[in-house]
């Protein structure tokens, strides 16, 4: 019964990162277009949050990571979309 559960989390967020890329592109590939002064709003990269690089050397292995979160107005849109099909599927 847990396995059913967490597949069930897993699949959702998989569609909600597939629909925060898939708006990602979507915007991008609209940015070229000019339809007025809308474009520009709705492509824009709004950044919610950057973590720096972070070095950790342990002298026989160095680790590099770092994390940022900027999506655009169409990206969140793709994000909500995925979740309304997650849960009519549901």
């Amino acid at each position: 019964m847990k396995r059913a559960a967490s597949m069930g989390v897993f699949w959702c967020i998989i569609f909600l990162v597939g629909g925060g890329i898939a708006g990602g592109i979507l915007g991008d590939a609209l940015s070229a277009a000019s339809v007025g002064n809308v474009m520009p709003l709705l492509t824009r990269h709004y950044e919610i949050f950057d973590i720096e690089n972070i070095a950790v050397n342990l002298y026989v292995l160095e680790f590099h990571f770092g994390i940022r979160f900027a999506p655009n107005i169409l990206s969140i849109a793709g994000i909500i979309a995925a979740w309304l099909l997650v849960r009519r599927v549901r």
